[in-house]
């Protein structure tokens, strides 16, 4: 790992928590309905973002479509019996998407926990309430290529299911058996025909033995059929909202109805396990009226339109010295959106496409852009899918502002270190409603650090680097479908070291640190010669 890679992971730590200027909440208690004058976000001191990234949930998924909308108001002044409404969305989302029968559900990952309970209950209530206790039951284990481990597939082993994580086709052939309740993947590159362990691949094993195949289609744009069950599939999930533009907290199902019925029986308003997946009866109407909005709306005009506003990015970008730029168009149906690079030589203008990106994400005009930096070269990436109209101008201005100011070269040597953490440390981490025990295991040489840190059920690999007297550390957990990265942010005081841990998505800890002399004292150890004569 050289320098500059260090210095990307390490040099731009957060601070505990994310300050909100008092300006934004002063004064803030009227009511958010008589406010509609105003941007209702600031009504509670929140700062809206500019989104453009896509469809991501933390940034609120996508917009919804205006026909949605109208839908779901529509649907709140009406008393309805849920079985009755699910089976009459279920068959007209059938008939719009050449399908046997639709569910709506609580989002994509929840539609993956109602699959998976039917799929072990196969509608059986009784099998069903037992969950996640499956001590009797005969289909309890669900297969997953390595490919499509995913932090979303917690919806399947929520279930309380056993997962068996297989390499290659001859591994799942292998690992296919009479407890095997069903087969997930994810649509991506490695599921694609031609693939050596494809979606065809797999549900040419497991058709035969009336394995049902799960296809997790959340982020694509929708086919008619999907295109999916030409291939095998069983059934196929997708995101409300996400390209189909529907209900942020809403997901389907489409697929074979009699496995749908089990998956239904599955979710709220049913008593079980998926009764903390409520969908309510508007968000039910509104995907619906998303899906059959999908045929109505102009797809070519959108995708015009989201070029136009790259278009224009591109064009004000190109004034400033250095900067090039290209737009790549993908081929897939996951994420289906051009993208704009803006590219420059990081040591041509100074600064980084990450620095870029955590100014316009943390400061106003907010604004949500994706970076990355390799080799020589580093970038900002913009998605226009669920940008809106006015946006393209905000975000073209604010970033030529920001590359086109003059900034200093950064040294290429650090402040010298002017403290030494060498050694061990026993850490006590405090979450928001808990405390772990960690240690860290440094060596510090001059500016830079590596060693190892305990967490609550690893040992992880340790880096980091000490500039002035501000310690920056970094270590990584990873498990199948999920990782989680540890930034250390602290200062040596009296002897403590002590500072906050910047958890991603997992909000921010804090940490106090002890370090702890070794008690042994110089001893000569003496090594015998054969086996004990004694014992």
């Amino acid at each position: 790992m050289n320098r500059r890679e260090i210095l990307k992971q390490l040099s731009v730590i957060p601070l505990v928590g994310t300050a909100i200027s008092p300006d934004l909440i002063a004064g803030q208690s009227t009511s958010i309905t008589k406010r509609k004058e105003e941007n209702i976000y600031h009504s509670i001191g929140v700062e809206p973002i500019i989104n453009c990234r896509g469809t991501f949930t933390i940034l609120g998924g996508s917009v919804e479509r205006p026909e949605v909308l109208e839908a779901m108001e529509a649907a709140s002044g009406y008393f309805v019996q849920y079985d009755e409404l699910a089976f009459g969305i279920g068959k007209r989302l059938g008939e719009l998407t050449k399908t046997e029968w639709g569910v709506v559900t609580a989002g994509c990952a929840a539609a993956l926990k109602h699959i998976t309970a039917a799929c072990v209950t196969g509608g059986n209530p009784e099998r069903l309430i037992r969950i996640p206790n499956l001590t009797g039951m005969e289909k309890t284990e669900v297969i997953i290529p390595r490919y499509s481990r995913n932090v979303y597939d917690h919806g399947i082993r929520n279930i309380g299911v056993k997962v068996l994580t297989v390499e290659t086709a001859d591994e799942m052939r292998t690992a296919i058996n009479d407890h095997t309740a069903m087969i997930y993947v994810l649509a991506c590159d490695q599921s694609q025909p031609g693939q050596p362990f494809s979606l065809e691949v797999i549900a040419n094993m497991a058709e035969p033995l009336g394995i049902p195949v799960v296809l997790d289609a959340a982020a694509e744009n929708l086919t008619v059929p999907p295109v999916h069950f030409e291939q095998g599939a069983t059934v196929v999930a997708y995101s409300g909202g996400k390209a189909i533009c529907g209900p942020q907290c809403a997901g389907m199902l489409l697929g074979k109805k009699d496995i749908l019925m089990s998956a239904w029986q599955a979710s709220s308003p049913h008593h079980g396990p998926g009764r903390d997946n409520k969908v309510g009866k508007e968000e039910m109407l509104g995907m619906l009226a998303a899906v059959e909005a999908w045929f109505t709306r102009d797809h070519k005009g959108e995708w015009q339109e989201w070029l136009s506003w790259l278009d224009l990015i591109s064009k004000r970008m190109l004034t400033i010295k250095g900067i090039k730029t290209n737009v790549t168009q993908p081929k897939g149906l996951s994420n289906h959106a051009p993208v704009l690079h803006v590219q420059w030589d990081p040591d041509q203008l100074n600064i980084t496409g990450e620095e870029v990106a955590e100014e316009v994400a943390r400061n106003k005009i907010r604004i949500a852009i994706g970076s990355k930096t390799t080799d020589n070269w580093t970038s900002i990436n913009i998605t226009p899918n669920q940008m809106q109209p006015g946006n393209a101008e905000v975000v073209a201005d604010r970033l030529h502002g920001i590359l086109s100011q003059k900034y200093a070269p950064q040294p290429d040597k650090l402040n010298a270190a002017k403290v030494d953490i060498n050694g061990h440390w026993d850490i006590e981490v405090s979450f928001p409603s808990s405390k772990s025990n960690h240690k860290l295991f440094i060596e510090q040489d001059g500016n830079w650090i590596q060693g190892m840190h305990q967490a609550d059920f690893e040992m992880l690999d340790l880096i980091g680097m000490v500039e002035g007297d501000d310690i920056k550390l970094r270590s990584d957990y990873r498990i199948p479908g999920n990782a989680l990265i540890y930034l250390f942010s602290g200062k040596l005081k009296n002897e403590k070291l002590v500072g906050s841990i910047y958890l991603g998505e997992y909000l921010t800890a804090t940490f106090v640190g002890t370090r702890t002399p070794y008690g042994n004292k110089k001893k000569k150890i003496t090594i015998p010669g054969g086996p004990p004569l004694a014992t």
